[in-house]
């Protein structure tokens, strides 16, 4: 395979992987980060980091609207309840074991 096929399959697969993450609103950041260690917190760093690595201007906001499809707080209000206490020590259990 050629580098720019490569590159075209790779930004297919993280726009799929967002566009997942956009219509599953019910599954929540703190879930993620539990069962895998990142969420879109992380990925939105990640496009950010990147970004900036390429020279292009882009802040954190931004970055998070990418991966959310709308500013954070927004995305916040709709459909991020406060973590469950049983979510908070699996977390913290999750977090001890990296």
């Amino acid at each position: 395979m050629d580098d720019q096929t490569k590159l075209e399959l790779e930004a297919a697969t993280f726009r799929r992987l967002r566009d997942h993450l956009m219509n599953r609103t019910d599954v929540q950041n703190i879930d993620l980060m539990i069962l895998s260690g990142f969420c879109r917190n992380c990925l939105s760093r990640w496009y950010l980091e990147a970004a900036q690595a390429k020279g292009v201007a882009m802040d954190k906001d931004e970055a998070r609207e990418t991966v959310y499809g709308m500013p954070y707080a927004e995305w916040k209000d709709k459909y991020q309840p406060p973590a469950t206490e049983a979510q908070k020590a699996a977390y913290a259990k999750a977090d001890k074991a990296d």
